[in-house]
């Protein structure tokens, strides 16, 4: 069998110059951001409940969910469901040192109040709290009547 490339590779003069300088690059530790204040969104559907600790400006610090905490089925659209799952956002956000949150509550699941009750619960201080579910406002067209 004959090789198809028999020339050796060359290298670009960059590359060997980070060979033959002798230098190890040190890696730049990344210094977590300190944020006091931010915002809670807690979505809670009727089969799960899912809370996002963000910075002002969006960015998520951390999350968690009814399911992610550990809940199967039917347990994870309960009330204490939604309180594990706030308590544990609220613990993995406490490295960045929050502190206040704006809490924005969505959907008409069993868990909105127990949540923001585990966010309290974990030392959180509460600025506002706003409802932003979604309204209809006869929006689809409705199913034509059966017959029987």
């Amino acid at each position: 069998m004959a090789e198809k490339n028999t020339k050796p590779e060359k290298k670009t003069e960059a590359a060997k110059g980070q060979k033959d300088s002798g230098k190890k690059e040190k890696k730049v530790k990344s210094k977590r951001k300190s944020v006091l204040t931010g915002c809670a969104y807690i979505q809670a559907s009727y089969n799960n409940t899912l809370i996002s600790l963000t910075e002002p400006n969006g960015d998520v610090i951390s999350w968690a969910s009814a399911g992610a905490s550990g809940f199967k089925g039917t347990r994870k659209a309960t009330p204490y469901a939604a309180q594990v799952a706030a308590e544990k956002a609220v613990e993995k956000a406490k490295v960045y040192g929050l502190q206040k949150v704006h809490v924005y509550v969505k959907g008409v699941g069993s868990g909105r109040e127990q949540a923001i009750r585990g966010l309290v619960a974990s030392g959180l201080d509460l600025i506002s709290i706003n409802d932003v579910t979604p309204q209809p406002h006869n929006g689809c067209r409705k199913k034509k009547a059966r017959r029987v």
